[in-house]
Order: C-alpha cells, then structure tokens, then sequence
C-alpha cells in the first residue's frame, strides 16, 4: 500500500541533512540504511550506499528514480539461477562449444 497523500512522501530527516551539507555534482558515497526514503529531487547527481543487508551497493540517483523508494535499486536477495535437466545440458553445451 501507499503511503496517505495527507501524509506526503517518507523521507528519512539524517539523510537529508547530509544531502543537504553536500556540494552538487559530489560523487562522495552517502552510506544509508533508510531503504524505505524516498528519492526526491534533491537527491539527483548524488551517489548513495544502500545497504542490502550485508553491504553498501553504490547508487546514482537519476532524474528518473524520483518518487522511487532507495531500497528498490539495492536487492537484498542473490538469484543465481533456475535449476533442472535442461538447464545442466545447455551448461554442459557452452562449456564444451569454447574449446572448439
């Protein structure tokens, strides 16, 4: 669910403040763990530490991801891949196709 429209959007007050203290256009990483703050336009050209859990994932903020919340460009979770008989065959098919 969204957030109330009365409530307007959550922004985290710390990390504000440390945009705010920023010069524009610092590529210096701002470490967070609010992965629930919003982007707002403040925050465009800077670069964000989003913490996933076990470490700080370097973000740009882009014009684009206003209105996104951090935590959605920062996955917490690793996929490494769907398993099965066919996807062994189509392994074993690339690992031998390079020695040829």
């Amino acid at each position: 669910m969204s957030r109330s429209l009365k409530k307007g959007p959550y922004v985290d007050a710390k990390l504000m403040k440390k945009v705010s203290k920023l010069a524009p256009g610092d590529k210096t990483p701002i470490k967070t763990w609010a992965r629930a703050s919003t982007i707002t336009p403040e925050m465009v050209g800077f670069v964000f530490g989003i913490h996933n859990g076990k470490q700080h994932i370097p973000v740009v903020v882009t014009e684009n991801m206003v209105g996104h919340k951090l935590g959605e460009f920062s996955p917490t979770r690793k996929f490494t891949r769907h398993g099965g008989k066919m996807m062994k065959e189509l392994e074993q098919k690339t690992t031998q196709s390079p020695t040829t």
